[in-house]
């Protein structure tokens, strides 16, 4: 019940064509803070006086924060209008980037962070959001493809082009490069989102905000601690927290009139699909780009910058597979294209673990091009088969509940591709030690294992499902 009547704003945007476009850039940007500070963490560390490790708090709280609000994005817009939320949003994470570049410590630094998080959390939702309801059937799937894409190219331009800069230049430049492109991002939110005042509607649900918030908070800390070893029993304790606190969440928007979480769209069995198994491939392809350079450093003994052009391959794939993401969705069903890439997907991972110093460097680079392929279509079909059923009053609430469950997965991918390396480590008595090659074929197994559980769930969809967003792209084409 919780998007049941379209907030007025909903109608159809000016430039539809244009907004997909300016939604991607702010899910570039949104993703690319996440993970561009990875290469700068030394430089960053030695400016505020810390020790590099302690920085990694820096990259948590953007994180933590961004998973804590993405629940009452929907709300939000729905109250105040899209056009003013999805504006301001893109001011705050603007000051929030200045705010960080100019941070004297670790200390104002987090605090930053947390801000820019917050905007994040509004940004991309909202953006999304606006996108769905203005866009028709037949359009809905180029509409989504435009979207998801740069979530995938963030993760992997970050670490390189973060290093680049504080190279080059220094870190404070990092976030002070946002400036112009949120300036140019707030003018075009202006003139593509129509204007609307928004809705009293609904209450806000503070009981499903805190409980929500809290078990996304506890679990991605849980995982976190897990992920830096010797903190076994703090990790266990906030697993077991958020795990409580996910059961009551999930039990309290089941009977809620007006839930902040509307949970109505998993009753649709295609968008359950990309909820259930595709949080488990959207982890599997977040720890891809976490490992590959440690590999690459660690375990071949390469430098930072060539790790980093290596990785590059995958970014490739993914720019190479867009032109003909659209094409593939409409000659093969949703569940084929998932099935049979979702295998390569995870056969790539699993190649992953075969590398060696030995491994000729173009093979290296065509392994993690069929990656990049691969990880795109499937992340595109996903992302294209979510919303391709559920009825327009409904979208809101699924947006949310997907956009979730998205950032959820992305950041765990992160920590249990560590944790993967921690477990490795113990199996292979090496533990404390820097990791082996041993130790990272052991992690790329586990989440290439992860891959194919997240397949899965595909088997069961149906070979129709999707067909009216599918059929309508190729009609329109």
């Amino acid at each position: 019940m919780s998007s049941a009547v379209p907030a007025p704003d909903s109608t159809a945007a000016r430039g539809s064509a244009a907004l997909p476009l300016l939604v991607a850039a702010a899910f570039f940007m949104e993703n690319l803070d996440g993970t561009v500070i990875v290469t700068a963490l030394p430089q960053m560390a030695a400016s505020f006086g810390v020790q590099p490790v302690d920085m990694s708090v820096g990259v948590s709280a953007y994180i933590l924060t961004l998973a804590v609000l993405i629940p009452a994005s929907g709300w939000v817009a729905d109250r105040l209008g899209a056009r003013t939320v999805f504006a301001a949003a893109i001011v705050l994470f603007t000051l929030a980037s200045v705010l960080c570049g100019i941070s004297p410590n670790l200390g104002c630094f987090t605090a930053a962070r947390v801000l820019q998080g917050a905007a994040g959390a509004m940004m991309v939702p909202v953006g999304r959001l606006v996108v769905l309801r203005s866009t028709p059937k037949s359009g809905l799937m180029r509409a989504i493809a435009t979207i998801t894409w740069p979530g995938l190219a963030a993760p992997v331009l970050g670490p390189p082009l973060g290093g680049f800069i504080t190279t080059h230049w220094s870190w404070h430049w990092i976030f002070f490069l946002n400036v112009p492109l949120g300036l140019l991002g707030l003018l075009f939110a202006l003139r593509l989102i129509p204007k609307g005042l928004g809705s009293a509607g609904r209450p806000f649900d503070a009981t499903g905000f805190v409980l929500t918030g809290g078990a996304c908070l506890a679990l991605m800390s849980g995982v976190e601690l897990l992920s830096h070893g010797g903190h076994g029993m703090a990790a266990a304790a906030a697993l077991a927290g958020g795990a409580l606190l996910g059961w009551g969440a999930l039990r309290h928007a089941r009977g809620h009139a007006h839930p902040l979480l509307d949970l109505w769209a998993l009753r649709v069995p295609s968008y359950a699909v990309t909820v259930y198994g595709g949080t488990l491939f959207r982890i599997s392809i977040g720890a891809v780009p976490f490992l590959l350079p440690l590999l690459f450093q660690l375990g071949f003994g390469l430098d930072a910058f060539h790790a980093g052009l290596l990785v590059l391959a995958v970014f490739a794939g993914n720019l190479a597979m867009k032109p003909m993401t659209g094409a593939v969705l409409r000659r093969f069903s949703f569940r084929t294209v998932l099935l049979g890439n979702g295998l390569i997907n995870a056969l790539s991972i699993f190649v992953c673990a075969l590398l060696t110093p030995a491994t000729p460097v173009w093979a290296i680079a065509a392994v993690l091009f069929v990656s990049g392929l691969s990880r795109s279509m499937q992340f595109t079909a996903l992302a294209s088969l979510a919303f391709a059923d559920v009825p327009q009053p409904r979208m809101s609430g699924a947006n949310t509940l997907f956009n979730m469950s998205q950032q959820m997965a992305m950041g765990m991918g992160i920590a249990l591709g560590a944790v993967a390396l921690r477990l490795a480590a113990l199996l292979t008595g090496d533990a404390g030690a820097v990791p082996s090659l041993t130790d990272f074929r052991l992690a790329f197994v586990a989440m290439g294992v992860l891959a194919l559980l997240a397949m899965l769930d595909v088997r069961n969809l149906s070979r129709t499902a999707g067909d009216e967003v599918r059929l309508a792209g190729k009609k329109a084409g």
